[in-house]
């Protein structure tokens, strides 16, 4: 059916459910449990109608409309919000978290923010008077990027700050090691990667000694823990003070974005015990490192988890692969050379960064996940990465259509399982009923946006990215270079389903978290494309209108997970999910809209934050 009728079909049947709703006030009015009334209600509907009052029962958005209408709802047990003349949005939703590892972080101990070499250096020599003498001190995500010195600690300062302790610096597969690090991992200057994985050691070039740090590789490094141990109740309790602080800044559903066996126990816990107050969608993790045949299993195993069938607090329907480095460590695969770099430590003219899954493999991954009707995605950061994966997208699509029979029936359909919920695609593309997805995708060109519609490739962006190393990337590879870097306005106007996420990796705290997962500074990014440290805005032609910022962390996050009949607006029948909010984000200054702060948060109509 095409989009436009498909809306139109949708928009019927919500104004006969109105209807309805009018024509039996009197009766539901013992089963209304709440209303709220005199606010402006941004339904996100596709008329981004503004209304004044809503009703719910049960889970659900019974009516939207004017306040009489809606308060005569009301019976002599519903729940009465006056909202005063407050903006209520629909509850935002997080394309991309790591909530478990992130719950967990500081578990051992508070981590202060690290803003120069100076600061790691006093956080790791604080260390050693805690940790015992020749335990590990690790410290892991502190991006050379974002810190004002932009380089690694040398191996002599890590020496310095802590000579009797190997000391780890990591940022994902880069890291800076000391001395003793290196000797407690085996490494010397005849060290070279053997294990057939990628990366290599850095060299001084004069004395051909390992400068401590290793690209790519850190795997090589032996490192014990010697943090206290975590009970499955700590854990349990730790995850859902995380989820709290997510319903604090708004967010009401989130996306797992590379969940292990062990992070989906946890969330299956909380959902049985029916202590969960974000919605999860699943993306379970697929080491694509491993033999084909240990990944199709993994493939059989995930079809057949008890969390593939529907449930919307809860659902198991993604897999997720690495295909590249990342821009922050200067290994993202691009499709031109990175260019020389003292930051990155780019010393080779023609280096574009790493690719980690070769072509067919990719391609052979991307089957399995289709054929088990599994949402694949892949962490694509650089351009040549996302290319690979819309290019393995392309051809497995060519394998559908000639799977199709002459009349245009498919032989091998992608079925819907029992209890999904309704969806609808962007494209007439097979491949799109099962919307592949590209994550990050930072690096982007028009041609691959032009793909991306036409298959209904979907994808997940994280503005804070453009934040926190805009300017970075704006010395690394000039203007010119960042027209497509993260390109919220071609998306959109091109007609690729885009979602807004935080990547939110460590700590509790929706600005001092690694990376910050506070929506409304995620929308301000888009609005203003001003990186942190620069006075000049980075490619302003493709920000965003407050509306589109709105649908990027609703309605488009609902795509995301083929629940856009479910959540993302506030229109009848959809569960009702909304914040209510203490500045109006419609009127306010741009820049006010960073600091915007909820009053109420309701899941399913439960409230479950109020501030104080």
């Amino acid at each position: 059916m095409p989009r436009s009728l498909f809306r139109l079909s949708h928009f019927a049947v919500g104004i006969c459910l109105l209807v309805a709703s009018q024509a039996q006030n009197s009766a539901w009015g013992a089963d209304v449990d709440l209303v709220l009334h005199s606010g402006r209600i941004v339904t996100v509907d596709d008329k981004f109608s503004i209304a004044q009052a809503i009703a719910v029962a049960g889970d659900r958005i019974v009516a939207v409309g004017a306040t009489d209408r809606i308060r005569a709802m009301a019976g002599s047990e519903t729940r009465i919000v006056d909202l005063q003349g407050a903006t209520v949005l629909p509850g935002l939703i997080d394309s991309h978290v790591h909530p478990v590892a992130a719950a967990m972080h500081e578990f051992d101990h508070p981590i202060p923010e690290m803003d120069t070499i100076a600061d790691v250096l006093a956080y790791i020599h604080a260390r050693t008077q805690v940790v015992p003498d020749g335990e590990w001190i690790s410290v892991r995500q502190v991006f050379i990027t974002r810190l004002r010195d932009q380089r690694y600690p040398t191996r002599t300062e890590l020496d310095q700050a802590a000579p009797r302790h190997p000391v780890i610096f990591a940022t994902g597969p880069d890291a800076s090691v000391n001395s003793l690090a290196l000797k407690e991992s085996g490494l010397d200057k005849n060290s070279t990667v053997t294990d057939g994985g990628t990366g290599y050691l850095e060299k001084d070039p004069q004395t051909g000694e390992l400068t401590g740090i290793l690209r790519s590789c850190t795997r090589l490094v032996k490192t014990r823990s010697n943090a206290k141990p975590a009970s499955n109740s700590d854990e349990l309790t730790r995850l859902k003070t995380l989820l709290a602080d997510y319903n604090k800044v708004g967010l009401t559903s989130i996306t797992d974005k590379d969940a292990s066996d062990g992070e989906i126990a946890l969330f299956r816990q909380l959902r049985e015990a029916n202590q969960l107050t974000c919605r999860v969608y699943l993306h379970a993790s697929v080491d694509a490192q491993a033999p084909m045949e240990k990944i199709a299993e993994r493939f059989q195993t995930l079809a057949k988890h008890p969390l593939r069938q529907y449930d919307n607090w809860l659902w198991l329907r993604g897999v997720k692969s690495y295909l590249d480095g990342g821009m922050l460590t200067g290994s993202a695969y691009m499709r031109q050379p990175w260019g020389l770099s003292k930051i990155y430590s780019i010393n080779d003219p023609d280096y574009r960064g790493l690719l980690y899954i070769p072509a067919e493999k990719l391609r052979d991954i991307t089957r399995l996940a289709v054929q088990h009707d599994l949402q694949m995605t892949a962490h694509s950061v650089g351009d040549g990465a996302v290319h690979a994966l819309i290019d393995a997208y392309r051809e497995i699509n060519r394998e559908l259509v000639k799977e199709q029979s002459p009349d245009g029936s498919t032989t091998k359909p992608l079925a819907r399982r029992d209890g999904d919920p309704p969806t609808r695609t962007t494209s007439d593309a097979p491949i799109a009923r099962s919307r592949p997805s590209v994550t990050h995708c930072n690096f982007m060109s028009r041609e691959a946006i032009d793909t991306m519609r036409e298959l209904g490739i979907v994808c997940d962006l994280q503005p804070a990215w453009l934040w926190l190393d805009g300017q970075t990337l704006r010395n690394q590879f000039g203007n010119d270079r960042l027209a497509y870097f993260q390109p919220y306005r071609s998306l959109f106007e091109r007609g690729v389903m885009v979602g807004g996420g935080s990547d939110h990796m460590q700590k509790i705290g929706g600005i001092r978290s690694v990376n910050p997962y506070n929506p409304f500074l995620g929308m301000w990014i888009t609005l203003s494309r001003s990186p942190r440290r620069s006075s000049e805005p980075l490619h302003l032609e493709q920000k965003l209108t407050r509306e589109q910022a709105i649908r990027l962390y609703t309605i488009n996050n609902a795509w995301l997970t083929f629940e856009e009949h479910e959540k993302g607006s506030l229109e009848v029948g959809k569960l009702a999910d909304f914040i209510v909010l203490k500045t109006d984000i419609l009127s306010c200054d741009e820049e006010a809209i960073r600091d915007i702060e909820v009053s109420q948060t309701y899941v399913g109509g439960r409230l479950v934050y109020e501030s104080r």
